[in-house]
């Protein structure tokens, strides 16, 4: 009886290269990963500061009603500068800047006439610990 003598090289060889594939696939992953968390931990940041300084703004809508309701003027809320016949405020928090403009409308009403909310953009030469992992 003759044996057939078993050749495993085809098998090994394929077996080592599927391994190869399946770490560099793993790899990436996990980098990718990480790279996704801190873009998410930067636009979360970015999105509280944006918050806070919207709720800073909608306390200064509430006191110029308070002032108007109690008989005085938008010119005699603190820290306002005028801008022609409206007030103007501006609120700054990390870069990030929220200028809010009333008119005054008649005796006790205003309009907003400007509400933006802007951060200078500075370019930035690398994306400090977007592809290094943090294990």
């Amino acid at each position: 009886m003759n044996q057939v003598p078993n050749k495993l090289g085809p098998v090994a060889l394929l077996l080592t290269v599927i391994t190869i594939c399946l770490t560099v696939m793993a790899i990436l992953t996990l980098t990718t990963a990480a790279a996704d968390q801190a873009m998410a931990n930067r636009f979360a940041d970015s999105a509280q500061i944006r918050f806070s300084l919207e709720a800073e703004g909608q306390q200064f809508l509430q006191q110029a009603d308070e002032q108007l309701s109690g008989g005085g003027e938008l010119q005699d809320l603190p820290d306002v500068s005028a801008a022609g016949n409206s007030v103007e405020k501006v609120f700054e928090q990390e870069g990030y800047q929220l200028t809010i403009r009333l008119r005054p409308e008649g005796d006790s009403d205003y309009t907003v006439t400007r509400w933006s909310l802007e951060k200078k953009w500075k370019e930035k030469e690398t994306i400090d610990g977007l592809w290094m992992p943090q294990f």
